[in-house]
């Protein structure tokens, strides 16, 4: 197999690595093009709004946490598909990604029971972020179909 050199230009860094037989489709594709990034996108807007008719004393505690967990999940597939050049890494941030969809989740419960949530939204929710956990968990096992090489 030939071993090609190639450049990574991200963030103002040109980075050097060695691979043999990459497929550089992997090199154009944006984190924003996963689909676990879009679905989790989509539940933490959806979040967003919904969240925007909780109690004000809720503030500081239910609805940060549940917009905080939300986000922090894309954020996670982010940082695991820059980190997709080190297996370790990228398996370590999207298992960060799936532990903030289930403390996403919890969060749902919580404003489900308080009756924050009517049942038609909170099984809409629910049902959004056991997708992102399956969306999220084939990419932990499936890593080498993201451009993780198998060194």
């Amino acid at each position: 197999m030939a071993e090609t050199t190639f450049r990574i230009i991200s963030s103002g860094w040109i980075r050097h690595y060695k691979h043999h037989s990459i497929s550089l489709k992997f090199l154009k594709m944006d984190y924003k093009e996963l689909l676990a990034f879009k679905k989790g996108f989509e539940l933490a807007m959806n979040i967003f709004y919904v969240s925007k008719n909780f109690p004000k004393e809720e503030r500081y505690s239910l609805t940060d946490q549940i917009r905080r967990s939300s986000r922090s999940v894309c954020a996670s597939i982010a940082e695991s598909y820059r980190k997709r050049i080190y297996p370790a890494h990228f398996k370590s941030k999207l298992s960060d990604a799936d532990m903030e969809n289930s403390e996403t989740s919890v969060w749902l419960d919580f404003a489900h029971a308080c009756e924050y949530l009517s049942d038609e939204t909170y099984f809409e929710l629910t049902q959004k972020s056991n997708e992102v956990g399956k969306l999220i968990n084939y990419m932990i096992f499936n890593p080498s179909k993201f451009g993780v090489s198998s060194k």
